[in-house]
């Protein structure tokens, strides 16, 4: 166990050490709700001329290779961090006889193993977050539509109502503002969807 505790703050493997630390002190973080779980996503639109475009595009398909877009950023630094910290901890081990500068030099091709360890690990998550922003957008979509109530709702106690669409009506689970309730046959205005609860919220609305 020291040897271990040796290896992982010596100057070799600081780095993937502070990257693993800052990861374990994030999810620390999210399960006492300090931060969301988007905290560090960042979307980056670039404003780039002509000459440029090729280079972000080859910049946007590493990183889609790597499923980064795909699943959120801070889970794909976890999948990273622990491999690029255990790849490092044991080449050094193996492979480096004390030398600083040659433990620097295997962080290259350790990060580059552990970027290709974090894909696959990440791939079964892929469909998850896909599901899971699917969902958002159908839910966006419905906002601001009128619906037509079948089981009674108020303030308290849950009821449903239709939306139309194409095809079959939407069955929505839906909550009113408080002081407010609706009736059976009755139009209401969809409000916004409360992802926690799964229902939407929903007030009175007369169709002319």
């Amino acid at each position: 166990m020291n040897e271990l505790l040796q290896a992982t703050f010596s100057a070799v493997n600081i780095l993937p050490t502070a990257l693993l630390v800052f990861v374990m002190l994030y999810w620390l973080a999210v399960i006492f709700g300090l931060l969301d779980l988007d905290f560090f996503d960042v979307e980056v639109e670039p404003d780039v001329d002509a000459d440029g475009l090729s280079a972000v595009s080859w910049l946007n398909n590493v990183l889609a290779f790597f499923n980064l877009g795909k699943v959120p950023f801070m889970v794909f630094l976890t999948f990273l961090a622990l491999p690029f910290w255990a790849i490092s901890i044991l080449a050094n081990y193996y492979l480096n006889d004390g030398y600083t500068w040659l433990g620097w030099l295997y962080l290259i091709p350790s990060f580059i193993a552990a970027l290709f360890v974090a894909k696959f690990l990440t791939m079964p998550f892929m469909r998850v977050f896909a599901a899971m922003e699917k969902e958002h957008e159908s839910a966006a979509a419905i906002i601001g539509q009128i619906c037509t109530v079948t089981l009674p709702a108020n303030g308290n106690e849950l009821g449903q109502a239709a939306v139309k669409t194409a095809g079959a009506p939407l069955l929505l689970n839906v909550r009113t503002t408080q002081g407010s309730a609706v009736q059976k046959g009755e139009t209401a205005l969809v409000l916004e969807y409360n992802a926690e609860n799964k229902f939407y919220l929903i007030e009175p609305y007369q169709t002319i």
